[in-house]
């Protein structure tokens, strides 16, 4: 059974972003396989000091924060669903946020699958070229990451219109196939 975490970067519960995430896990699911979602915006993530603490202390981090407990469960997982709603054409700053604090133990995130998400008011999927450039761009730091899939939800900004879209069932698809 795989295991599968998914890291819904927006801050809003509820939000097109989360429920697509939301999607993708039923999907998972009814795949058989095991799936955690984390909010990000739920926990707190300190940004990275580049004080390189951990490098002189196994891999802790200076700040103490729930990091280390989402580090560690994406060391663990098969699969890794990175969600973010497309701000100013880059992810937001809840995900890169945890992206950047994965340096700590950047070496033990390894051989993962990885599926991406992303919302834009903008009704265009090149409005998200650059956004997703920086979530593979995190992947090709990662030994033996390999893409499985992208979800790009476009034309919503109000939390929820993202319901009425083809993005939903392109998510639900995706997990099924995990």
């Amino acid at each position: 059974m795989k295991k599968v975490l998914i890291l819904s970067g927006s801050p809003r519960k509820g939000g097109n972003s989360d429920l697509l995430c939301d999607e993708f896990a039923k999907g998972a699911k009814e795949a058989g396989c095991d799936v955690t979602k984390i909010n990000i915006a739920e926990k707190k993530v300190n940004y990275c000091l580049a004080c390189y603490y951990c490098r002189e202390h196994n891999g802790a981090c200076v700040h103490k924060d729930d990091m280390a407990e989402i580090l560690q469960a994406m060391i663990d997982a098969d699969v890794l669903v990175l969600a973010t709603p497309v701000y100013f054409y880059a992810i937001d700053a809840q995900l890169k946020a945890v992206i950047d604090r994965t340096v700590a133990r950047w070496t033990q995130v390894h051989d993962k699958e990885f599926y991406y998400i992303m919302t834009a008011a903008d009704e265009e999927k090149t409005s998200m070229t650059s956004t997703l450039a920086s979530l593979r761009g995190y992947a090709n730091c990662v030994k033996g990451a390999v893409e499985k899939g992208v979800v790009f939800g476009t034309g919503v900004y109000k939390k929820g219109e993202i319901i009425r879209t083809p993005a939903m069932q392109k998510a639900y698809e995706l997990g099924k196939k995990v």
